[in-house]
């Protein structure tokens, strides 16, 4: 370090040092002030902080949550919607799917490979809190350029999902200059479950156990929801690398079989994913409905020496769960931890009158009320102001087309032996056993360089539901990851309200709710924005795995489908023609971002044998290749394609 840069750490340590505590923590004069008025006294540092954790906008979600409402989010098919680790849908025959998607990007921008590693691993926990059994992941990354911070991305992806078991099946990957300063680390996963057996975070019992079990607690990760996801990077990101946590996806496999074997065997009462803001966060979520929750931090099992309370609490280590059990059944949980070398904890109980309290060496350190920390969690109206202009989008020489197949392959796509489908076209397709009915799921943001909002949405909704669609899937439900910049600037506002707006008209359109999701702000690097990126996953149901069009054969005619306007009705008109149409297709595939020539490029690769096209005009909005037998064209219909080439 040359002495000018000693000299100007030294300068940023010392003005955070001289700034009032609140500030240090990333608390406002008046949520501070309004802490004060709720606790009806000052609050000591312990408290201080854990409200910094639970206020910052990853985990409050301040300024996104009142827009948020805006999202439809009911349906026949809803188990379990917003407001839980993930959502729920009943897929009939007694079996339910949990799936969201969740970003990583700050701790990714700081530190690649464990950060999405550990992307990977807080998705995984969220599904199985909901009591599901993880069977398939998809990942979307967004960085500037192929590189270093790329390829160790990719391979903390590749390293847990390995390790852990669970296959990657999907998502999507874009090269592009905007966020060559602030990646985007997307990550997804898709879980089967009883439906009967829906679990939920929430206490109750008073007298009931609190459990901790996982792995030991450390100092890495504190911080993680404020000081690094809920704040702009900039030149001091590598002082942030602290606040990244490690991941042990061995350790991760072993959670998910003792979580799940919990469930099954009804030993709890509730399940809890002990993530951003750490048992913070976990304590208080579970608290929120009116039972209170005494923790006693001194019993949390640590792996590092003289740990304050404060540490303990906020502390963002991996691979840990919470649980609420019965007394009665404790011993048996002791046992089945013990059984996968996993440590397991009683740390608390729970109690009646809402109030969470910390306690260490029998001396109360912190008494809140949960719903301070949850449900009076500040809201903020964001500003909202068009942009004079739109930013130009980014030109295609500055866009690299990714290398998808050299990200897929270092991924384990077949373990659990559910895959019908691989990655490399459109959705993946997921048996479930032992029907002969899939899943097919896939990952979608709007085309790269989409600078409307309310467009960026709409393509991402869409694009999502016609990749499920070309599989043969019904879209039954959708997740999203909302990516973008400082809220605080109207800019931003006006971009989040509008991108969300997009989002619910596109999905009202198809009939199909929203049921999980996460809001990443904040995505600037030296004031500079992200495009707006908002991210879907779809769920779609496939009646019979056999007829999922499998590549295109000699003699096929190849046509493509197009929508005869650009407007959100006749998209939807072109995903439901293409999913009752793909049973009948040997190939079915979404043009892309790339255009047609990709598209038949990428349908070539897939099938292995080409075919003679005469290219037509570029779509201006969404468009499908298909290949099917020539006597089976006429099955079809007359109308929405036409014939482009044949299969040699």
């Amino acid at each position: 370090m040359s002495p000018s840069e000693r000299e100007a750490r030294l300068n940023h340590l010392t003005q955070v040092a001289e700034q009032p505590l609140h500030r240090a923590l990333g608390l406002t004069d008046g949520e501070a002030d309004r802490i004060r008025e709720l606790l009806g006294r000052d609050p000591n540092h312990f408290e201080l902080a854990v409200f910094s954790v639970l206020w910052s906008e990853h985990c409050g979600y301040k300024h996104s949550a009142p827009l948020l409402r805006r999202l439809p989010s009911s349906g026949e098919r809803v188990l379990q919607g917003p407001g839980e680790n993930a959502g729920v849908l009943d897929l009939g025959d007694g079996l339910a799917v949990a799936f969201k998607v969740e970003s990583h990007n700050h701790p990714s921008a700081v530190e690649p490979f464990q950060g999405a590693a550990t992307g990977v691993g807080g998705i995984l926990r969220d599904i199985v809190a909901m009591g599901a059994r993880p069977i398939a992941l998809l990942d979307g990354l967004w960085f500037g350029a192929p590189g270093h911070d790329f390829d160790r991305a990719v391979a903390g992806i590749g390293h847990y999902g390995n390790c852990v078991g669970v296959p990657t099946v999907g998502g999507q990957t874009v090269w592009d200059e905007a966020y060559g300063g602030n990646c985007l680390v997307n990550a997804m996963c898709v879980g089967l479950l009883d439906a009967h057996r829906l679990q939920t975070a929430k206490a109750h019992g008073p007298g009931n156990v609190v459990v901790l079990f996982g792995a030991t607690t450390g100092r890495d990760g504190i911080g993680g929801a404020s000081v690094l996801a809920s704040q702009e990077l900039g030149e001091d990101d590598p002082d942030k690398r602290p606040s990244v946590q490690v991941g042990d996806p061995f350790t991760g496999k072993k959670l998910i079989e003792v979580s799940v074997e919990l469930v099954e065997s009804g030993l709890v009462e509730s399940l809890q994913d002990c993530g951003a803001a750490g048992l913070a966060s976990a304590l208080s979520e579970m608290a929120s409905d009116g039972a209170g929750i005494d923790v006693h931090l001194d019993r949390v099992p640590q792996r590092e020496s003289g740990m304050d309370p404060w540490e303990i609490m906020i502390s963002e280590s991996q691979e840990r769960m919470v649980a609420i059990v019965r007394p009665q059944m404790l011993d048996a949980l002791h046992a089945l931890c013990a059984k996968w070398e996993l440590e397991s904890a009683a740390i608390g109980e729970v109690t009646d009158g809402g109030v969470l309290r910390a306690l260490y060496d029998g001396t109360v350190v912190g008494d809140i009320p949960a719903r301070f920390l949850t449900d009076d969690c500040p809201r903020y109206e964001v500003e909202q102001r068009k942009p004079d202009t739109w930013v130009a989008p980014a030109p295609k020489a500055r866009r690299q087309r990714a290398d998808v197949a050299g990200v897929y392959e270092q991924y384990d796509q077949l373990v659990g032996s559910r895959t019908v489908r691989r990655p490399g076209l459109d959705a993946a397709v997921l048996r479930l056993r032992p029907s002969l009915r899939g899943l097919a799921v896939s990952l979608q943001g709007p085309r790269p360089g989409e600078a409307d909002p309310f467009a960026a949405g709409v393509q991402a909704v869409l694009g999502a539901a016609r990749n499920v669609a070309c599989t043969g899937g019904e879209p039954i439900g959708l997740t999203d990851c909302l990516n973008f910049g400082n809220p605080e600037k109207a800019e931003i506002g006006y971009e989040l309200a509008r991108a969300i707006e997009g989002i619910s008209q596109a999905a009202e359109a198809l009939g199909v709710p929203v049921v999980s999701g996460n809001v990443s702000l904040y995505n600037e690097t030296d004031g500079r924005p992200i495009p707006p990126t908002p991210v879907v996953g779809c769920v779609g149901l496939v009646q019979d795995v056999r007829l999922v069009p499998a590549g295109w054969q000699r003699g096929d005619v190849v046509l493509l489908a197009t929508v005869p306007e650009e407007s959100i009705a006749a998209e939807v008109s072109l995903i439901r023609f293409l999913r009752k149409a793909a049973p009948l297709l040997t190939l079915c595939h979404d043009v892309g971002s790339g255009g047609i020539e990709a598209a038949l490029a990428e349908s070539t690769r897939w099938s292995g044998r080409e075919a003679d096209v005469q290219l037509p005009a570029e779509p201006e909005a969404g468009a499908a290749i298909l290949a099917c037998a020539p006597e089976t064209v006429a099955r079809l219909g007359s109308k929405g394609f036409v014939q482009i080439g044949e299969v040699r």
